[in-house]
């Protein structure tokens, strides 16, 4: 069983940074492969990034490729995502989830969410 919770999220402008960390617990954290999602209202969930349980595998949506970067700290329990010039449509509430096949893409641990938005 892992437990993930997120923090991180606020109000930002058009342009601005923020910093989404992902803490999870148990001893077998290292294991596990982390994404992030993020869901808008009135729209389905959607993938944001992943990254494997070594570090040595990243995927990432297209609508995020080049401004988000997700990253890994294992001594800490927790995955990060660097979001950098954010755009309105970033706004939504970003999940953070735990799984252990990183190439089928399944998460079987989530958490409650963070809301971020991008205020114009």
């Amino acid at each position: 069983q892992v437990q993930v919770v997120e923090s991180g999220g606020g109000l930002v402008q058009v342009g601005g940074s923020l910093r989404l960390s992902c803490e999870a617990s148990g001893r077998t954290f290292r294991n596990y492969a982390m994404g992030w999602f993020r869901q808008a209202p009135g729209q389905e969930r959607e993938f944001v990034a992943a990254i494997n349980s070594n570090g040595g595998r990243i995927s990432y949506a297209d609508s995020v490729k080049g401004r988000f970067t997700i990253s890994r700290e294992d001594t800490k329990n927790t995955v990060y995502l660097q979001m950098n010039r954010l755009k309105p449509e970033d706004t939504a509430v970003y999940y953070c989830a735990a799984g252990t096949d990183f190439g089928l893409g399944v998460y079987d641990y989530w958490g409650q969410g963070t809301q971020v938005t991008v205020s114009s």
